[in-house]
């Protein structure tokens, strides 16, 4: 009779974990696919004529969106903490849904100028200040329907969501794109993802209107516990405000950056290194495949054996590996490591015309004895030595790579370690964050945290290290590639450091529930 009621208790918290994750996993759908066209993106609403300004700006337009994710978490977190866990992330849902599918509708640049970064800047604010509300909210409402004891497993399935959602972006990208062919999808087959969000959207709606308050809630509600200033006790009061830095110092900055790193940046890092888009995607959606099982795995062992030190293991053994990982994704990747077959290559050279201008084309395909390929496309403009006198002529090179299977496959396994951090990091830290903090002011205080680390620590990633490497190349240094990630490899040291030293080997369960 005990293991009967048992399974029907399991059933019914599976139906939560459940319909919580499926509204938490198009959230994030809908927060990434930027992210996961960031490089396509930049020639649409940004001025031509510096590739790597238009990038860097549609990074920092990027990271703007987690930037205001703290904000987010105190606005959302205080109005779950008074009205409901329910109804707050309805209205989160309601906010990213659509904002994502209004950003698949902004014209371009060239139709409307300056307003169309500055109209995608404002839709990803919103879309950064719904996420800041969504995730806290729905990890105390799945974390107050679990028992002790097994937060770690239950809560462990909202945590892939954020993978599934960068993997389902990908997928719907890769589908669109093979459906349309490249020259139409960079035109304008990149909104497809965007606009078909709002059905996803839809089907979210529908299953959220379904669902019941958080009983742990309901009970605060019914004794008249209800806190009446959340953002006070959460971080005026010494007591909870210790814990609030806690948990953002030696947890969710480290995790922050170890996430974006293994998963959006190492994305971005192959992508700049030149090889091919559609390759890129896959590489990353292997890698992701084989590892998003490990979040329910240490989310589980974290009930076991306590969340601290699965958490510190996966920060250090960033701190420590990056370097060769990433050296090694570079030594694969780059085609001076590699063996050119030379009766196999081809170099053409044409002259070609764009309106007045005239440039000169040319196209090398080499092939290698690993069975990579490259494409490279120099095009440089023909001045007339008369009229042009002085004027430099404009040069742009394209580097295009197909990696053979021996590279391709390294890829996929380098990426993979990283996504196995990822999940150290990451599976335990909702219920680390549940049970730090008591019931009625759970919402606030768990999201700013959270929201702080992930949303400006971790969020930050694509952007500062883009950066970095940018000024590492213009400066001379032979390691410019790798020299963005100095920031992630820092952050995680210091957390790791705070972790080890401060955090509490086995949950705190201040919780009274």
């Amino acid at each position: 009779m005990a293991k009967t009621s048992s399974t029907k208790t399991d059933q019914s918290l599976f139906l939560v974990v459940s319909a919580s994750s499926v509204g938490t996993l198009i959230e994030w759908y809908d927060f990434y696919i930027f992210g996961s066209l960031a490089t396509i993106i930049s020639f649409h609403f940004f001025p031509a004529g510096n590739p790597t300004a238009a990038l860097l700006s549609t990074l920092a337009t990027f990271a703007a969106g987690f930037v205001v994710r703290p904000f987010g978490a105190v606005f959302f977190g205080r109005l779950g903490d008074l009205v409901g866990r329910k109804y707050t992330f309805m209205l989160t849902l309601a906010i990213m849904g659509l904002s994502t599918f209004l950003i698949g509708l902004v014209p371009d640049f060239g139709t409307i100028g300056y307003f169309a970064p500055l109209l995608v800047l404002i839709l990803r604010l919103l879309q950064g200040l719904a996420l800041g509300g969504e995730y806290g909210g729905a990890t105390t409402y799945v974390g107050e329907h679990a028992p002790k004891g097994r937060r770690g497993f239950f809560t462990s399935w909202i945590q892939t969501t954020a993978t599934l959602g960068l993997l389902i972006s990908l997928l719907v990208i890769l589908a669109t794109r093979s459906w349309l062919g490249e020259t139409t999808f960079n035109d304008w087959g990149w909104r497809i993802p965007f606009l078909i969000s709002i059905f996803l959207f839809a089907i979210s709606v529908y299953i959220r209107l379904r669902m019941k308050e958080s009983p742990l809630f309901e009970n605060l509600k019914k004794e008249g516990k209800v806190s009446k200033n959340p953002l006070k006790e959460s971080f005026v009061h010494k007591e909870n405000l210790k814990y609030v830095l806690l948990a953002l110092l030696g947890a969710t900055m480290g995790q922050g950056v170890v996430w974006y790193t293994g998963q959006f940046y190492a994305l971005s890092f192959i992508q700049k290194a030149g090889v091919e888009f559609t390759q890129t995607n896959y590489i990353v959606l292997i890698a992701l495949l084989m590892g998003t099982p490990l979040f329910i795995f240490f989310g589980w062992l974290s009930d076991l054996i306590g969340r601290k030190w699965i958490m510190l293991v996966g920060m250090v053994l960033a701190v420590l590996t990056y370097q060769p990982i990433y050296r090694s994704m570079l030594q694969n990747i780059e085609v001076k490591n590699k063996t050119v077959v030379a009766e196999q290559s081809t170099t053409v050279t044409n002259q070609v015309e764009e309106g007045a201008k005239k440039f000169e084309l040319v196209v090398a395909n080499n092939v290698y004895t690993d069975g990579s390929t490259q494409t490279l496309t120099k095009k440089t403009e023909i001045l007339d030595p008369v009229v042009d006198a002085g004027k430099k002529p404009t040069e742009m090179v394209k580097n295009v790579i197909s990696l053979g299977s021996s590279s391709y496959w390294a890829l996929v396994w380098l990426i993979f370690i990283q996504v196995v951090y990822v999940t150290m990091v990451y599976g335990p830290i909702a219920a680390f964050l549940i049970e730090l903090f008591p019931t009625k002011i759970r919402y606030t205080s768990l999201s700013l945290p959270y929201h702080i680390g992930n949303g400006v620590f971790g969020g930050l990633v694509p952007f500062i290290a883009t950066a970095l490497v940018v000024q590492a190349q213009a400066s001379g240094s032979a390691d410019f590639a790798l020299a963005g990630l100095w920031y992630p490899m820092g952050v995680a040291a210091v957390c790791a450091v705070i972790c080890f030293f401060y955090l509490n080997h086995r949950s705190y369960n201040r919780a009274e529930d």
